[in-house]
């Protein structure tokens, strides 16, 4: 009898508001199970979810479900992570309030969400820009202050004339705003920051414990924290050439070793030395300037052709006082980074080879590989970057870098400049203090005041929240904060007197770097509930894109360190767990009039080749390569698209199956049609066999052609909850392929009446474990499925089904045979049987004894349950 289609648009809402009225997903802090904490990177609410949030969010989805159904009390929360700059650029492009923006934008997304079925705890849903959060932000910050974690001083920023904001390095293209395309400045401005380098060391150290976070993004951290052992050098400036007041420059090197083949030192744009050089230097001055137009980002300074400028100060070689260097102010040189100061070694260092070739500086080779001639080896256009040993180098010639290291730190030491050692060994960090000063409205006020008498005061206690005001102007560039008329003013809380609240907002990165822990108990009047946020932290699995690796990750493990200090909670690490998915990612289609949406194409096959046209006009389309969907290049597809075709289960499904996780994934069209009649196939198999399952009760058979379809199963079963234990989830759908492929003859036969009473308790079980099985991944077909046989209940709230240990176990092995070393063929045989039966059963194989051509074996080695190799 033909069953009818299954058809996602009558179950996905049916099986949702089932769900929403028994309330599944709301989780109870008291809950006695054991807890599990699964959370997906919360979304910037900008109007729209994309593909890349379905995949996200159905891994999460899957882990969730999975872990309840295991018997997990399971936290899975959703919010918004919703300050920004875009919200700001909507006002003043769009006339509309960031809050209006931003709120309508989340009532659009939520509702794109809830169509996944995803099982989420709407219940503790929040938005960064809610006052309630804020609020408790404005007392983290307070609380930082009191334990010295924050502090305030003059910091270089990219400064935007036009939009007159800060930029972050990011937002910096080619020296120019992202946004107002004018050329970016740095600019000395006051700002806050968070003192992470406090924790420079620890957070280093601890990411050897994180055995659960892909190494890439340890390595990552490790590199962005920076850790380094050099020494502090101190270079006598030369005679006549000093500034006045100045006798000495500080570089901080991990390379002294290479101290012979010093040819110049650098100093950044900013430093004291080239302040004063260039105050009777107009040419020097106005290439401080030039220097100042530039991003101040890694990547930036990398790409930047490499320029520089002889101050006319020299400093004098530690080990030779007749050899002086030149000291040049270079833009290649930050103050942030060491001491604002370098000396270059051109031969082992490419940065500054180029900048010696350019400049006309010498190139002394002092590190060769080992068993090289020194007298011949030189360095033209390529440094020397390996180890080796010193050449060039007078008393150091022969060493090793190491050895030649130790011995200039030990005979520098017992040198002196000014009363004080020529160096000293030093630990140096990357990491720098976390500014988190921002010059916008549509942030969390920094809560300070500032006061002419008083200086700057904490904003008390009993005043929070400092609430962003409503009647905002965005009629011109800056921070509207700083022009409101009555916002701004306050009384001084020490004094009383006329005082001005700080109008900086903090960075959106301070947003994201606690929420996970509001999620365990959002409704407490203070940041955290300390029982609740001991008990669910760390997250156990915590799931999003590799572009927050450093960042994010980073600040959100600072913060939980400082909220331990702080007294919020009594752990370090936030993620206990993290997986990093890969892109989704698609073909470019591009018309005559430019890109085109993927909806707008129809490609298909002619002639062997692939060619794609315009539904609309018929027009030829070149298709391009594979890339991230992006809306510049339009290879975007909407998932709202996706579901209305073909339903929220067909769009996870895909997801899930295409390729492993943490890989790209290629949508396809093909692709999305595949899993959909994979949907179709599991409810025909179910529904066609349902009236005459619905009254079997299952049971697990051990013998014969039943016996087979239990084994399956049940091993089956093990290795699929093994595959989502470890976040496997493409071994897991090719597994459920395989057991429906497997049902599909006996389930013909039950529907035919001609199966037996032994094969009907086999397939009825085997059926069930499927549906289980397919719940957390397709939930709401699992639930028609489950109906159609007549269950009891939901499957949302089904425990995992036990695999029964032997049925997992095969009274069959399979040995590889190999004749002279090279494999033949195969051997099946009983587990059990002993060496004696093997080795005749393998002699007994047709391809052994074509290979043997008739003689006797000189001897057979038959290695237990792996392998039996025949020697002739």
């Amino acid at each position: 009898m033909a069953t009818e289609r299954y058809n996602p648009r009558a179950a996905e809402p049916k099986w949702q508001k089932a769900w929403d009225a028994r309330k599944l997903f709301e989780t109870k802090n008291d809950d006695p199970r054991p807890k599990y904490y699964v959370l997906e990177m919360f979304p910037y609410p900008s109007g729209r979810i994309h593909i890349g949030h379905v995949r996200n969010y159905t891994m999460g989805d899957v882990v969730a479900r999975f872990r309840r159904a295991r018997g997990f009390n399971v936290l899975h929360p959703m919010g918004w992570d919703a300050f920004g700059m875009p919200a700001e650029n909507a006002a003043m492009q769009n006339n509309v309030h960031p809050k209006d923006w931003t709120y309508q934008n989340i009532a659009t997304m939520r509702g794109q969400l809830k169509t996944m079925g995803l099982s989420l705890d709407w219940s503790r849903e929040f938005a960064t820009c809610d006052v309630d959060y804020y609020h408790r932000q404005q007392m983290l910050f307070l609380d930082f202050v009191d334990k010295g974690l924050v502090t305030r001083k003059s910091s270089k920023v990219n400064w935007d004339p036009v939009d007159m904001t800060v930029l972050a390095n990011e937002q910096v293209i080619d020296g120019r705003g992202w946004r107002s395309g004018a050329l970016v400045e740095q600019r000395e401005l006051t700002q806050w920051f968070f003192k992470i380098t406090d924790y420079a060391e620890d957070l280093l150290v601890s990411l050897d414990e994180l055995n659960e976070w892909p190494e890439k993004v340890r390595i990552m951290q490790r590199n962005w924290i920076g850790r380094s052992e050099g020494l502090l050098i101190r270079w006598e400036l030369a005679q006549g050439t000093a500034p006045e007041g100045e006798s000495e420059l500080e570089v901080y090197t991990t390379r002294p070793d290479t101290i012979f083949g010093a040819s110049f030192m650098a100093v950044a744009a900013d430093h004291p030395l080239a302040k004063k050089a260039a105050q009777n230097n107009p040419a020097l001055a106005a290439f401080i300037d030039d220097v100042h137009h530039m991003g101040t980002s890694v990547a930036t300074l990398e790409a930047a052709e490499k320029k520089g400028m002889d101050t006319g100060i020299r400093v004098v070689h530690p080990f030779d006082p007749n050899w002086t260097l030149p000291v040049y102010v270079a833009n290649f040189v930050l103050m942030d980074y060491g001491t604002g100061a370098i000396f270059g070694c051109p031969s082992g260092d490419q940065r500054d080879l180029d900048f010696a070739n350019k400049y006309g500086l010498p190139v002394v080779p002092v590190v060769m590989p080992e068993g090289g001639d020194a007298a011949t080896f030189q360095i033209t256009d390529e440094a020397y970057v390996d180890d080796g040993v010193m050449i060039n180098s007078r008393f150091l010639d022969g060493m090793k870098p190491q050895a030649a290291f130790d011995e200039v730190a030990k005979l520098l030491a017992d040198r002196t400049v000014g009363n004080r050692p020529m160096a000293e060994r030093k630990v140096n960090f990357r990491l720098r203090d976390w500014g988190i000063s921002r010059q916008r409205y549509w942030g969390c006020p920094i809560p300070m005041i500032h006061c002419e008498d008083c200086g700057v005061v904490p904003v008390p206690r009993a005043d929070l929240p400092v609430k962003l005001p409503d009647d905002i102007e965005f009629d011109r560039p800056g921070n509207p904060l700083d022009r409101h008329p009555t916002w701004l003013n306050v009384n001084c809380p020490k004094c009383g007197k006329a005082a001005r609240r700080e109008t900086d907002t903090m960075d959106t990165f301070v947003d994201s770097s606690w929420y996970f822990a509001r999620f365990t108990a959002p409704w407490e009047s203070e940041p955290t509930d300390r029982k609740a946020v001991n008990e669910w932290l760390p997250v156990d699995q915590y799931i999003g894109g590799v572009e927050h690796a450093i960042l994010h990750l980073l600040y959100s493990r600072f913060f939980t360190r400082a909220m331990r200090e702080t007294g919020h909670l009594d752990l370090a690490e936030p993620f206990k767990g993290l997986f990093t998915q890969g892109m989704v990612v698609h073909e470019t289609y591009k018309g005559p009039d430019g890109w085109v949406l993927p909806a707008d194409v129809k490609v298909e096959e002619i002639d062997g080749k692939r060619q794609a046209r315009l539904i609309a006009t018929g027009e030829k389309v070149e298709i391009g390569s594979i890339e991230k969907m992006s809306k510049s290049k339009k290879n975007v597809v909407d998932p709202d698209d996706i579901i209305a075709s073909y339903g929220a289960d067909t769009a996870r499904w895909f997801m899930l199956s295409d390729s492993p996780p943490d890989r790209d994934v290629i949508w396809t069209e093909a692709g999305v049609e595949g899993a959909h009649r994979f949907v179709q196939r599991v409810w025909r198999l179910i529904s066609e066999a349902a009236p005459a399952l619905a009254a079997i009760k299952p049971q697990a058979q051990g013998a014969g052609d039943a016996g087979a379809v239990s084994r399956s199963a049940h091993k089956i079963l093990k290795a699929v909850g093994d595959d989502i234990g470890k976040l496997a989830f493409n071994r897991a759908v090719a597994r459920i392929y395989e057991l429906v492929n497997l049902l599909q003859a006996p389930v013909a036969e039950i529907t035919a009446g001609k199966a037996s009473a032994e094969m009907q308790g086999a397939v009825r079980e085997a059926v069930d474990i499927l549906v289980a099985m397919i719940a957390p991944m397709t939930p709401h077909l699992a639930e028609e499925c489950w109906e159609a046989l007549k269950g009891s209940g939901l499957v949302a709230e089904r425990a995992w089904p036990d695999f029964d240990p032997a049925l997992i176990v095969d009274d069959q092995i399979v040995y590889p045979v190999q004749v002279n070393g090279k494999k033949r063929g195969d051997l099946t045989i009983a587990r059990d049987a002993d060496q004696s039966a093997v080795e005749k059963a393998a002699l007994d194989l047709d391809f052994v004894q074509k290979a043997l051509e008739g003689k006797t074996p000189r001897k057979v080695i038959v290695v237990p349950q792996r392998i039996v190799n025949v020697v002739a």
